[in-house]
């Protein structure tokens, strides 16, 4: 069996092919490795010497270049474990346990500079944490060569694949806000000048649901079943600037001779979940789109492990060290 492993921005995602399972991370924190297992053997239908290989995510991944065995990685494959987003510690406590459980695993990298996409994109220095990659590659594995993604939740995050290999990502500090998460304004810039925040705390608190008294998704999506006005118009705020982002990753596809009529364009992540929102971007964009839903990363990533057991040296682009 082979099982993927998510470090999401809320919740730590398993998923094997058929089963899915999800810890929040202050759960995930508190976990001992007998009680890890025992939530996979129950969760995913799979005992603990029937898994052939896992592979994992964390954080940003942005201290390799490749799929990396986890034995070979260091400091958990990060440049520094500072930067944008909340520490927890449940993603941490499952890749240490995952570490020392002696099982087959692989570390998946993030897009960053230096990855091997579009050096263009280059100018920023991170485009995508690992987990997009599971998503992308489950899309690919349905049989779509030529795609945007656009993963909507805490954050959001859209990547562009050409023939199965992506070749840039739009970061989540960089353009669309997601729920939680959002790019820095100019209110924000003086908010941290004015040390009122540090860019961290401006950034994780940069989502739509800075301007409502929400206190997360279900808050949100709550007041918009009940037809609030503030929930409407944040869900709306987000569909336009989501829809905005995948119109400039169409841009950017149009030069690898990719039109906008012939690339299919997919939504994931818990938001891409909310009818309205996928009718909102497909109104915008004039487009149909598909979605994937929250379970895609870790699925995708189960299929990463089954394909790198089976002999694969190359996920969407992305060499694999054996």
């Amino acid at each position: 069996m082979f099982i993927g492993v998510e470090h999401g921005t809320t919740a730590i995602r398993f998923a094997t092919k058929y089963d899915y399972f999800e810890l929040s991370r202050e759960e995930a924190a508190a976990l001992d490795c007998e009680t890890l297992f025992a939530h996979i053997e129950e969760k995913l239908h799979v005992k603990r010497n029937g898994i052939k290989m896992l592979a994992l995510t964390y954080s940003m991944g942005d201290g390799i270049n490749s799929i990396t065995p986890i034995e070979k990685t260091t400091n958990r494959a990060l440049i520094t474990g500072e930067g944008a987003g909340l520490h927890v510690g449940g993603g941490t406590r499952v890749f240490d346990l995952i570490r020392s459980s002696g099982l087959r695993a692989v570390v998946i990298p993030g897009v960053h500079r230096g990855s091997g996409c579009d050096t263009r994109l280059d100018f920023y220095s991170h485009g995508t944490s690992p987990e997009k990659i599971g998503i992308a590659y489950h899309i690919y594995k349905k049989g779509t060569n030529d795609f945007i993604v656009c993963d909507i939740s805490s954050n959001t995050v859209t990547i562009a694949a050409v023939n199965g290999r992506i070749i840039g990502a739009i970061d989540a500090c960089v353009f669309a806000p997601g729920i939680q998460h959002g790019p820095l304004d100019v209110e924000a810039i003086r908010k941290i000048d004015a040390r009122e925040c540090t860019a961290n705390e401006a950034f994780t608190r940069g989502g739509v649901i800075k301007h409502t008294p929400y206190k997360n998704l279900d808050e949100l999506t709550q007041a918009y079943n009940q037809r609030k006005a503030d929930a409407i118009l944040s869900f709306d705020r987000l569909s336009l600037l989501c829809a905005m982002e995948i119109a400039a990753m169409n841009v950017f596809m149009r030069d690898y001779d990719i039109s906008p009529d012939n690339c299919q364009v997919y939504l994931s992540g818990s938001v891409s979940e909310i009818e309205f929102v996928k009718k909102q971007i497909e109104k915008y964009l004039h487009a149909q789109t598909i979605s994937v839903g929250k379970r895609s990363a870790a699925a995708g990533l189960s299929e990463i492990a089954e394909d790198i057991y089976n002999g694969t040296t190359n996920i969407t682009g992305i060499k694999v060290e054996i």
